[in-house]
């Protein structure tokens, strides 16, 4: 038997009755789609929605770039599990995907992209926001989505759909290849009838899998482990997505194991767990990276290892051993490890077993370490003045004062990533939700409403600075729209505080980081623009509050966090020059300056920085 729809007909069909299942628990593949429509997808993908509205929930997006963030935050708070579609015109609507495509791919997470393309059968040519080149015929701009796609296919013809569509779900579902997946859509193609085999539309399950780790593999991970006499475990995003949170717990319960985290992995234990020690690398805690310094054996479970974690290199001792535990081959075999290849979960029981009941005592100055670190966050936050203006990390103090598990943290970029790591008491395995793979300003917002539809009923916060918020505030309308109680807090600081300090620290003078009027000698000197982004939010739909006191707030947070609307707390940051800051970085990061220059701040930070890279090791 067969079932004559068009292209788009037969793709929206297929992709309502895929699903991912593990542990037993079934989940849709692809839950939602995002849209924006132009001639590109509007009578293909669009009519197919419209066609047969009830297998399908659609999102109205308005940027193509935030409708990906969107997706990849649900995606996350999905534990990959389940992912959402993301459907634009050709030309521009396309181009716009692949900066969210490269956010997804370079932190694994699904999302399925469908942009419009141009003309398979060439009636015209070019036609309308074509790219039209002169030494090929074949080339569109999609072809920029396929570096960073984790799967690319162009379906040129209706019955291509079949493999394609099938290709495209193994991707998704697969832990160890999942990313963005293009299927790009020739807008002629979409619109095209076809018969199409019954089969193609029944029920599939793309079962997740759990891989054991291979018994030598195992044998000689126990043996490393054993053998060790300052052994920490590095856990990272790798342990969330596996759900393996109870079984690392067991690990450094039974062993004694101290664990530090990475910015994907912190929260796979409490915070004020005894074997917890804070994060690591260079926005980590001095308790984590002195354990770092002097370990003889790391144990890395679910980590890529970025710079951030190994500190550019220069971390982690010359004659360290490493024990890598990933269900990615690729990553078990980084820094000369003894790879462990196997999901996360099951590899910790695994070790675990293996391990049986060797244990050594966590050194005795690690408790003390810690008490000292958590006085520092708390000489941080402290708020001597309740009616002065709140510096970054007072802001955080007061939220910190507020919530519970329930709530969840959103950020991706600028100074609050190294002041989230450094500084907040994550308290549920969920709550900490800093995209620092590909760090993208502009991620958060839209990634918020992907978080709310993946965990409705929960307080969802999207922290970011006015940089952040200049890039891409458009979502706010769909949270408007979609009735989606946002609680978006600005911190104006009036620049790029983040990369401000890391040119001075590199003797580029913080030049052009500042948001300033421009002065008579071409400089940035002038006063501050007057810009009001709470005026703008409000102008999107959003209700807004204007603390200017410490004590404001407290009642502002306290209001928001209690809302049922979007709402936007909006707030004016002092930079902490009479009251204490966050803990500097704790470690290096490798940030290349100028070899040769004539003004003393460059010839300064060169000095630091030879010191610095002198320092790197390559475990091999």
């Amino acid at each position: 038997m067969s079932i004559r729809l068009t292209v788009a007909q037969a793709l929206v069909r297929f992709l309502a009755v895929q699903h991912t299942e593990r542990d037993g628990e079934r989940h849709r593949l692809i839950a939602a789609t995002w849209g924006i429509f132009g001639h590109g997808n509007v009578a293909g993908i669009g009519q197919a929605l419209v066609e047969d509205p009830a297998p399908m929930t659609f999102h109205q997006g308005r940027n193509e770039q935030a409708m990906v963030h969107a997706a990849v935050g649900y995606a996350r708070q999905s534990n990959r599990l389940s992912a959402h579609a993301v459907t634009t015109s050709i030309g521009p609507g396309a181009t716009n995907l692949v900066t969210g495509a490269a956010l997804a791919t370079v932190n694994h997470l699904p999302v399925l992209l469908l942009p419009g393309d141009t003309f398979a059968t060439r009636p015209a040519d070019p036609v309308l926001q074509q790219l039209q080149l002169r030494h090929t015929g074949d080339v569109s701009v999609n072809d920029c989505l396929r570096p960073v796609s984790a799967y690319f296919d162009r379906i040129g013809r209706p019955e291509a759909l079949i493999p394609a569509a099938l290709a495209a779900m193994r991707v998704l579902a697969d832990p160890v290849e999942t990313g963005a997946v293009t299927l790009a859509l020739p807008q002629d193609v979409q619109a095209e009838a076809y018969d199409w085999p019954e089969e193609f539309f029944a029920d599939r399950i793309w079962r997740v899998r759990r891989p054991r780790p291979d018994p030598a593999e195992l044998d000689a991970a126990a043996a490393a482990v054993r053998a060790a006499r300052r052994p920490l475990i590095v856990a990272g995003g790798g342990v969330r997505y596996s759900g393996a949170e109870e079984a690392l717990r067991a690990l450094a319960e039974r062993t004694g194991i101290p664990v530090a985290t990475t910015q994907a992995g912190k929260g796979v234990l409490p915070y004020d767990h005894p074997r917890e020690t804070g994060g690591i690398g260079h926005t980590g805690s001095s308790t984590a990276n002195a354990l770092a310094g002097a370990a003889d054996l790391i144990l890395g479970v679910g980590t890529r290892y970025t710079d951030f974690t190994t500190a550019s290199g220069t971390l982690f001792p010359a004659d360290a051993r490493f024990v890598n535990l990933n269900i990615a081959g690729f990553d078990a075999h980084k820094l000369g490890a003894l790879p462990l290849v196997a999901d996360a979960r099951e590899g910790l029981a695994a070790l675990t077993a293996a391990l049986g009941d060797h244990q050594r005592e966590p050194a005795g100055w690690i408790s003390a370490d810690k008490r000292d670190w958590q006085e520092r966050i708390d000489t941080a936050y402290a708020v001597p003045d309740e009616d002065a203006r709140p510096t970054q990390a007072q802001v955080l103090g007061v939220l910190d004062t507020l919530v519970d598990g329930g709530d969840i943290l959103i950020n991706a970029a600028g100074s609050l990533p190294g002041d989230l790591h450094r500084l907040w008491r994550t308290r549920s395995t969920d709550q900490y939700h800093v995209e620092y793979g590909y760090s993208c300003m502009g991620y958060e917002i839209p990634a918020a409403l992907g978080v709310l539809l993946a965990a409705p009923g929960r307080p969802v916060w999207a922290l970011v600075g006015d940089g952040t918020y200049l890039m891409n505030p458009t979502e706010i309308v769909t949270a408007v729209q979609e009735r989606l109680p946002l609680r978006l807090v600005i911190l104006q600081n009036h620049g790029y505080a983040s990369i401000g300090g890391l040119s001075e620290a590199v003797g580029a003078e913080r030049y052009g980081t500042d948001y300033r009027h421009r002065d008579a000698d071409g400089g940035f000197t002038g006063p501050p623009l007057p810009v009001d982004l709470g005026a703008n939010a409000a102008s999107l739909g959003m209700r807004v509050l204007r603390p200017r006191t410490v004590r404001d707030l407290r009642e502002a947070l306290t209001d928001a966090r209690a809302t049922t609307v979007p709402t936007c707390v909006y707030v004016e940051t002092e930079t902490p020059d009479t009251v204490s800051g966050p803990p500097p970085a704790q470690a290096w990061w490798d940030v290349p300056v100028a070899e040769t220059s004539t003004r003393p701040s460059a010839v300064k930070a060169r000095e630091e920085y030879d010191r610095h890279v002198t320092a790197r090791r390559r475990h091999l």
